[in-house]
C-alpha cells in the first residue's frame, strides 16, 4: 500500500484463501456454551454473534462480550455489515437495561461495552436505550467502567447529548472507512458527520475512540490523513483491522494486508498524536476493550 515496499501483497478475490494470520479458533468450550446461554435466556443480542466477529472464541472463552442493544435489526444498509437489515419492530425495549445489567453481573465483567443498531425511524435514534443501559449497569456492578459504539444519531445532536450526559468511560463511534469508500461501505452515513459525533464528544471531556477496517481498497495516504483528522477532533483511541466478508452478498476483500503494515499503521498513527493505536489483522472495535479506558 502507499510507497511501503518490501511486504509481501496478498490479492484477494472473493474466494480466496485466507492466509494463515488470519485464521482462527471456532468457539467452544463450557465457559462459551454457559455464556450463550445466558444470552439466550435473557433475550439480548451480542454484536460477536450478529457480526461474526473472529474473535468471538478467545473473548466468549474469556467471559467478555459487546452487547448489541436496540434489537437486532439494523435501519442501515452498509456493504460489510452482516447484521440483518429491514425494518425494525416498532418501539423500544424498556427492559433491556435490566436484562444487559444482569447478564453482565452475572458475568463478572468490569468493563462492559454496548453497542446498537442504527434505528434511523426514531427521532432519538433509541439514544434513552443507551442511556438507561449505562445507568443500569453502574447500579448493578458498581466500579464497572462502560463503554458505548454509538451510531451518529443521523446527526440529531439532542440525541448524542441523552448519551454524553451519562458520561461513559469511553464513547466509541467507528467512521469504518476512508471517505472515498463511503459509497460503497456506508452509503447512508456521513464522514463528516461522524468526524463532528467524535468532536463534540472530546469537546464534552469524554475519552473517544474509533475504528476503521482496511483492505477494501483504500491507498496508505487516504489511511494517514484519516489519522490526522482524528488528531484534529481529538481522538484518543484507534482500531484498525482486516476486512473480512461475512458472505457472498457483500462488498468484496480487494487486499489482504500483511501484519507488518498492521504494526506500521499503528507507529503511524501514534507518531502523529493518537495516543492508542490498536492494530492488526483480527482487530476489531471492542478487541482489547478494558486496556483503553
Amino acid at each position: 500500500m502507499g510507497d511501503f515496499v518490501g511486504l509481501p501483497v496478498v490479492e484477494a478475490p472473493v474466494r480466496a484463501r485466507r492466509p494463515d494470520w488470519l485464521r482462527v479458533k471456532l468457539p467452544y468450550g463450557p465457559v462459551y456454551r454457559k455464556l450463550v446461554d445466558l444470552i439466550e435466556e435473557n433475550d439480548l443480542h451480542t454484536v460477536c454473534q450478529s457480526a461474526r466477529c473472529p474473535n468471538m472464541g478467545e473473548c466468549w472463552t474469556a467471559g467478555t462480550a459487546t452487547f448489541m442493544i436496540l434489537g437486532n435489526v439494523c435501519t442501515r444498509s452498509c456493504g460489510f455489515c452482516a447484521v440483518q437489515t429491514g425494518r425494525p419492530e416498532p418501539g423500544l425495549d424498556y427492559d433491556e437495561p435490566r436484562r444487559v445489567a444482569n447478564a453482565a453481573r452475572i458475568m463478572g465483567l468490569r468493563h462492559a461495552v454496548i453497542t446498537s443498531v442504527n434505528r434511523d425511524e426514531r427521532k432519538d435514534g433509541g439514544a434513552p436505550i443507551f442511556a438507561e443501559t449505562i445507568r443500569r449497569i453502574r447500579e448493578e456492578i458498581p466500579g464497572c467502567t462502560v463503554e458505548v459504539l454509538i451510531p451518529d444519531f443521523r446527526g440529531l445532536w439532542d440525541a448524542l447529548q441523552v448519551v454524553l450526559d451519562e458520561r461513559p468511560e469511553i464513547l466509541n463511534h467507528n467512521v469504518e472507512s476512508v471517505p472515498r469508500l463511503y459509497r460503497k461501505v456506508r452509503p447512508q452515513a456521513d464522514y463528516a458527520r461522524s468526524l463532528e459525533v467524535l468532536r463534540i464528544s472530546k469537546q464534552q471531556g469524554l475519552r473517544t475512540k474509533s475504528g476503521i477496517m482496511v483492505g477494501l481498497g483504500e491507498t496508505e495516504d487516504e489511511v494517514f490523513e484519516l489519522m490526522d483528522d482524528f488528531v484534529r477532533v481529538g481522538v484518543d483511541v484507534m482500531t484498525i483491522g482486516q476486512y473480512l466478508q461475512p458472505t457472498r452478498l457483500h462488498l468484496d476483500v480487494e487486499e489482504f494486508i500483511h501484519p507488518d503494515q498492521f504494526l506500521r499503521y499503528k507507529e503511524i498513527g501514534e507518531q502523529k498524536g493518537i495516543e492508542h493505536v490498536e492494530s492488526g489483522p483480527l482487530v476489531r472495535s471492542s478487541y482489547h476493550a478494558e486496556r483503553h479506558v
